[in-house]
């Protein structure tokens, strides 16, 4: 299999691909720290603490390979581009705050850049067919072979976020935060089994369809007429972590909601 591309001026591959033998593909598009030279002289010192990332996740989800799933994994920080947003710049959510696919300012409102130094135009537009176009062919191309191979495909689009984040939403937000574009990206089977197992539990709050209904990729990719399903899950980071600026993963305070997710998991990876 072809390796996946580096930029020019990077030197990281685009992201990571690891193939499985089974119908489920977990995508991780907010996880990576990579932050290319010439990006970096621009941005405020405070900004190269990379405060939105989904720290850790993919620790979070190291039981993917038992469950026969592959996975694909961005390795860049999302103030290149976020790969969760319409490349067209439409809104998620009409009428609410929220940052762009070439972010120049944090989740709290707090500029990116140096003074005078934000992208231009024509910067976004070789963004977006130099980092954002690559990982959507790839995932694009991965969804169609899965569903190939095994007459259905699972996308599950795996994150997290600061619990608080008042510039997006008022109050703490619930633990696991479940997105299915209101039901239209999977069947309302898989919908009903991820809502039982989270049910069966009592550790961690949920909410199916919140403040987070599925970004780009859930709402894109998501064609059960197809037999493509997507889901999206947003975790809370005081979840997993100690919230901080920088955080460091524990696995003992990471370890009861791995054992859920490897069940969940397991279970959509199971559903017909």
């Amino acid at each position: 299999m072809p390796s996946p591309p580096t930029p020019q001026g990077s030197s990281e591959p685009l992201f990571e691909h690891v193939r499985g033998e089974g119908p489920l593909l977990i995508s991780f598009p907010h996880s990576g720290t990579y932050v290319p030279p010439g990006l970096a002289k621009r941005l405020r010192p405070e900004a190269l603490d990379l405060p939105d990332t989904d720290w850790f996740v993919p620790q979070l989800y190291d039981f993917f390979r038992d469950l026969g799933a592959s996975a694909i994994r961005a390795t860049h920080t999302r103030y290149v581009v976020d790969l969760n947003r319409p490349p067209d710049g439409a809104p998620l959510y009409p009428g609410q705050r929220e940052t762009t696919v070439c972010p120049t300012e944090t989740f709290d409102g707090k500029p990116l850049y140096l003074d005078g130094e934000a992208p231009t135009p024509a910067e976004i537009a070789t963004r977006l067919h130099s980092y954002w176009r690559p990982y959507h062919d790839k995932l694009s191309a991965l969804t169609h072979d899965i569903a190939q191979r095994h007459g259905r495909c699972v996308l599950w689009d795996a994150h997290s976020i600061h619990s608080t984040v008042p510039g997006l939403f008022d109050g703490r937000l619930p633990d696991l935060n479940v997105g299915t574009v209101n039901g239209h990206s999977c069947t309302p089977g898989l919908s009903d089994r991820i809502v039982a197992a989270l049910s069966a539990q009592k550790q961690f709050t949920f909410v199916i369809d919140g403040r987070f209904k599925g970004g780009y990729i859930t709402r894109h990719y998501g064609d059960p007429g197809r037999r493509i399903e997507a889901v999206q899950l947003e975790i809370a980071q005081g979840a997993y972590l100690l919230e901080t600026r920088t955080p460091t993963f524990d696995p003992n305070r990471a370890r009861p909601l791995n054992l859920l997710l490897r069940g969940l998991i397991g279970d959509v990876a199971a559903a017909k």
